[in-house]
């Protein structure tokens, strides 16, 4: 396809010379334009409105009658006052040699001018000028009307050079490439921790990832620092002002907006789609089931971000390059060819908050709020003016309506907890599914400590109602008053989940495993607050009262289960005077087997129980041997020798202090221990 016109036919009269065309086949229509000329030379009116009916039909014959009407009517002839009326307008014959060039690009449509040589590119623009000079000068009506024949063939082919340069030279983005300014910003802070599902026993969320560490990750630095995408190659940047400037002048502003918008909005609809952020009705998106509606979820917060900061800010470097010719029309354009394409991202998050609340959203609903909430400043500069009024004011609504998901999602954990009535024991005492759930919850919560810091109300987070659920074990007042909105909600919580491990501590008829059971629990609670920002919010107040929980236990513990045992080592005046021989030796003997038989169920049931944290397992062994070994190796010495020189001495000396010690440092392994420590008789 050639760029340029054509070169006229062989025998064709040279376009230059149209004010003089003479050809012998033009003789009877000349000789009718001379006779219609001079007819309606009598009425300027007539011969203004012919003029502009003539010019309409083709422009040789426009040219031809305004000449011969020019040079038969004195009384039209241009005066000197004529000339100097405007002597900024284009001369007549610059506006007849304008005119003859966009009419000659009028009769190749399917020629482009801005893939032309650049000469030609340049003439058909200073052509157009002339023409809207020409036009906005309002000169003779006869030039007038041809002016604006002019100009409206010049504008048509302006619109459709617009449309095929926006279109060629748009940049081509794929997911990686839209992506590329977040390779650094990590918002998988949820990845890390396995909150999604309810409290199932036999899902037992025992992840330990570290959310505080992998979020701080996304705070460092600024990833978008000189990210700005191309979205048009700047080299057609110039192109598309040039036009736009000449479409603005020329009056067609609406139909410039038409175009721009209508292209630059199917391009921004085309890079959604490659983000993965979908158009989904209300329905729909309550539909989905969560852990598509989770994907979803991350690909919204990804494309946000990516949407502001990479494609709208470099839409609005687009407009402001490409429509310098009008504030107003930039900011119209930029707003008209962006709304659909931030209303799909509001109609997503709208569609989210009002979903059906279920704990497991809060992370998600969470990164979401924040997602807007860090972006809606950077709209607030895009979108400045009177027209990106309402698209705020949307945002803003669609940022209160997620904050209150949030709060009603958090509120919704709370009944959960405690509702949540599972009956079946931990075999082993150890730490509960729920216990590990909660915990690691709490702490992914605090990695949004400033957010939820916000949207927490402290009168309604920190109601005097967890007191009478913790048994007010946290009612100090000054205590209370340190907590910011979170410590509120959060010692509300985990009054919660104390208190449902209370209710499941009671569903063992063991006592002694009651207390393993909580000191387990309680210990692991401790872990994890004094392992995170939990610790700093709680405060060392709440911490310290913990810890005097699993030293009550343990001592409980101990009472329970070794006060009877101890019992048969007591010396109650066996050997002394007034107790016969034989008498002393039969209740020794029967101390021993009892102590024996009380020893051997508490190893038999306890070496299954479980303690998984090494320090406190090892600390309650210790305190074990502390009571029994001195107490048993005393009534040994003392006794033994009523027994050991008797026969079957081995039945009830079982045992060595070294044998006892070794059985019990088999306790709560959670497997069953050796039973057949070598033994050494006395």
């Amino acid at each position: 396809m050639s760029a340029s016109p054509p070169p006229p036919e062989e025998g064709a009269v040279p376009l230059a010379g149209v004010g003089a065309v003479a050809v012998a086949g033009n003789d009877r229509v000349l000789a009718a334009a001379h006779h219609i000329v001079k007819s309606l030379a009598t009425s300027k009116n007539a011969a203004d409105d012919m003029i502009r009916i003539l010019s309409g039909f083709d422009y040789r014959f426009s040219n031809i009658t305004s000449d011969l009407f020019h040079s038969t009517s004195p009384s039209r002839s241009r005066s000197p006052s004529d000339a100097d009326a405007d002597p900024e307008a284009p001369s007549l014959a610059d506006f007849d040699e304008a005119a003859r060039l966009i009419h000659l690009w009028d009769t190749t449509p399917e020629a482009l001018v801005f893939e032309a040589p650049e000469d030609d590119a340049a003439n058909y623009l200073a052509a157009v000028d002339v023409a809207v000079d020409h036009l906005a000068a309002g000169g003779a009506a006869a030039a007038s009307g041809r002016a604006g024949v002019a100009v409206q063939l010049a504008m048509a082919r302006l619109e459709d050079e617009l449309r095929h340069l926006m279109l060629r030279h748009a940049v081509p983005l794929d997911a990686s490439g839209l992506y590329c300014s977040l390779r650094r910003l990590s918002l998988e802070s949820m990845d890390d921790l396995d909150t999604s599902s309810e409290f199932d026993p036999t899902t037992p969320h025992s992840q330990e990832g570290a959310p505080d560490t992998a979020r701080s990750a996304s705070i460092v630095g600024n990833p978008f620092d000189d990210q700005l995408f191309d979205l048009v190659r700047p080299d057609a940047v110039d192109e598309l002002r040039a036009i736009a400037e000449r479409m603005g002048r020329a009056g067609y502003a609406s139909e410039l907006v038409q175009v721009y918008c209508g292209i630059r909005r199917d391009l921004l609809d085309e890079c959604l789609t490659v983000l993965g952020v979908e158009r989904l009705s209300i329905d729909e998106v309550q539909r989905v089931e969560w852990k598509q509606l989770n994907d979803k979820m991350k690909k919204w917060v990804h494309g946000v971000k990516t949407v502001v900061r990479s494609l709208l800010t470099g839409e609005r470097r687009l407009c402001d390059q490409v429509l310098a010719v009008s504030d107003e029309l930039r900011d119209e354009c930029f707003v008209e060819s962006t709304k659909v394409c931030i209303m799909q991202i509001l109609n997503f998050g709208d569609a989210v908050a009002v979903c059906p609340r279920s704990p497991e959203k809060v992370s998600r609903v969470l990164d979401m709020y924040e997602a807007l909430a860090e972006v809606i400043p950077e709209l607030k500069e895009l979108y400045y003016g009177t027209p990106g009024d309402d698209v705020i004011c949307d945002l803003e609504g669609v940022l209160g309506r997620l904050g209150d998901a949030v709060k009603g999602n958090l509120l919704e954990f709370g009944k959960v907890l405690q509702q949540e009535s599972s009956r079946r024991p931990m075999m082993a005492g150890e730490i509960h599914p729920i216990t590990r759930y909660v915990m690691n919850y709490l702490r992914l919560l605090v990695v949004y400590s400033d957010t939820l810091d916000k949207l927490l109300d402290e009168d309604a987070a920190g109601d005097a109602d967890h007191n009478a659920s913790n048994g007010g074990a946290d009612d100090d007042e000054e205590y209370l008053q340190s907590l910011t909105p979170l410590g509120h909600r959060l010692v509300k919580l985990m009054s919660y989940l104390e208190a449902n491990l209370e209710e499941k501590s009671k569903l063992y008829e063991d006592g002694a495993l009651q207390c393993i059971f909580s000191m387990n629990n309680t210990l692991y609670i401790v872990q994890k607050v004094k392992d995170s920002e939990l610790g700093r919010i709680l405060g060392d107040h709440w911490t310290r009262r913990r810890r005097g929980k699993v030293r009550q236990n343990s001592k409980s513990y101990l009472r329970i289960s070794w006060t009877k045992v101890l019992s048969y080592l007591k010396d109650d005046g066996h050997g002394s005077g007034s107790v016969s021989l034989g008498n002393s030796s039969s209740r020794v003997k029967e101390k021993f087997k009892n102590f024996n038989f009380a020893f051997d169920e508490i190893y038999r049931s306890q070496t299954l129980w479980k303690v998984p944290d090494p320090q406190l397992r090892e600390e309650l062994k210790i305190s074990i041997s502390e009571n029994v070994i001195p107490a048993y190796r005393a009534f040994l010495g003392r006794y033994g020798s009523l027994v050991d020189n008797g026969r079957n001495s081995g039945k009830y000396i079982k045992y060595t202090p070294e044998d006892l010690e070794n059985q019990l440092s088999d306790l709560f392994e959670g497997s069953l221990g050796s039973a057949n420590h070598s033994r050494r008789r006395l």
